[in-house]
């Protein structure tokens, strides 16, 4: 786990650049349309509930392609995918701008889900195999900087487009960042050709992704009116259940399952997958929750608020910065076990939240939370491709995209309930305050939960350096 590292080419440091350029792009997007819903409720003339399809068409879009992207990228080559799919995405971004009603809008926002889906995970996958795992750490720091930083410069960036250019402008803003992003990716990314991969396995790809899709949309709609009503929600996030255990069940036994669940009977694995749901959890779904007290508690515009996030971004870059060579000396396990920490400790003050808390102490607190959730962003993925052969680096990437996006969604779900009943009847800021509080409790407790099997994989890769 100790010596020098190996440095990072020239080549592999543009690669960097392509795939941050694109992925930041892609997140940023979906952050800045959760800005924008009531403005586009009102020039479109559609009620916030057709509108919220916006965001949820793109969600279930980016879940029913995620299982098939290993499977693709092997067929058609990474770099193949990868360009298709930003230039997908660009020109969808530039064809919503032009959208004169909700329902083309949504359709749109569907197919950018698609683009999305894909490009993210291949682009992922591009840098695991040509990074090795001697600079896995630093070149996962990097990339993460975009999933990362675009929830917290999104709402800022929305704002400003909205008060200045109005809501096309969240699209077309996408356009020449897309070029940019195709043209470097046609130039700076290695050609890896094409397997001859078998087709994956047909019932086992229908499962998991239908199972994704009804997953996503279940978790999207918990305790939403517009989802359906409670039993429709619950009938089909039961459905997804079944349809995940069919998966399970069908994977074991074909002879080309779409994703290779034995990489989990090793123990680093297994330990990194789950303390990688739990990060999902944690922080992707309590991303919303400080931008929504700014908001509701201190009445906060959308650029202020966008302004008060920038510490807690700040504090993710230098984590960002630092992480990737601390994983290089002390390990994955330890790393991540030492963020945890730090983000449970940061946590704390959080549920002792008022509506006259000052704004010196949040920003302090912010910015220690930031350190934490960047630093756990990247070790439990490094542990992960350690720990698998090259061969089945398309597999893990799968299954760690899905992990920690359902650990979001199920993380965004739970808070969202936890904060709605709190905030009913609650008429006072004193009061609303009081239940962003209670919310953070639950937060505090899957930070929790993040440590702990960050614990077991520092064990387990002692055992490993030792057994070595």
């Amino acid at each position: 786990m100790t010596g020098a590292s190996e440095p990072l080419s020239p080549a592999l440091r543009r690669m960097i650049v392509v795939v941050v350029v694109g992925s930041f792009m892609t997140l940023l997007d979906s952050t800045v349309v959760n800005v924008a819903l009531r403005r586009l409720s009102t020039d479109l003339g559609s009620p916030l509930t057709t509108v919220e399809w916006l965001v949820t068409a793109y969600l279930l879009a980016m879940a029913a392609v995620l299982p098939v992207t290993g499977w693709a990228a092997a067929r058609f080559g990474a770099r193949t995918v990868y360009v298709g799919a930003i230039a997908l995405f660009t020109l969808t971004s530039l064809a919503c701008g032009f959208a004169g009603s909700a329902g083309v809008l949504i359709a749109l926002r569907a197919a950018q889900g698609l683009a999305g889906g894909l490009s993210m995970p291949v682009g992922q996958m591009i840098l695991a195999r040509e990074a090795g795992p001697a600079r896995m750490g630093r070149v996962l720091s990097l990339t993460s900087a975009s999933s990362i930083l675009a929830p917290t410069l999104g709402p800022t960036i929305g704002g400003l487009l909205l008060a200045h250019g109005g809501w096309p402008w969240i699209f077309f803003v996408n356009v020449p960042i897309g070029v940019l992003a195709v043209v470097l990716a046609l130039r700076l990314l290695p050609a890896d050709g094409t397997t001859a991969v078998p087709a994956p396995d047909l019932p086992g790809l229908v499962a998991i992704t239908l199972g994704s899709v009804a997953l996503t949309y279940g978790l999207a709609n918990l305790g939403i009116a517009g989802g359906g009503g409670p039993w429709v929600v619950a009938v089909v996030l039961l459905v997804a259940v079944v349809l995940f255990a069919g998966f399970v069940v069908r994977a074991r036994g074909a002879a080309h399952p779409v994703a290779d669940l034995r990489l989990f009977r090793d123990a680093r694995y297994r330990a990194a997958a789950t303390s990688n749901f739990f990060v999902g959890v944690s922080i992707f779904g309590a991303v919303i929750l400080m931008p929504l007290y700014f908001q509701i508690v201190r009445h906060e515009d959308t650029v202020t608020t966008g302004l008060l996030l920038l510490p807690q971004g700040a504090g993710v870059a230098a984590a960002l910065l630092l992480s990737g060579r601390l994983i290089e000396r002390i390990g994955s396990g330890s790393t991540l076990l030492a963020a945890a920490v730090l983000t449970v400790a940061a946590t704390i003050p959080f549920v002792l939240l008022r509506d006259d808390t000052p704004y010196w102490f949040l920003q302090l607190v912010m910015v220690l939370r930031g350190v934490g959730i960047g630093a756990c962003s990247v070790p439990a993925i490094a542990a992960s491709y350690r720990a698998i052969a090259p061969s089945k680096i398309g597999d893990a990437t799968v299954q760690l995209n899905m992990g920690q996006r359902f650990g979001g969604s199920a993380g965004t779900a739970l808070f969202t309930l936890v904060l709605q009943a709190g905030l009913t009847g609650a008429m006072t800021p004193a009061g609303q305050a009081a239940a962003f509080a209670t919310t953070f409790w639950w937060v505090l407790g899957a930070a929790v939960c993040t440590a702990i099997p960050a614990a077991v994989l520092r064990r387990a890769e002692r055992r490993v350096t030792v057994g070595t």
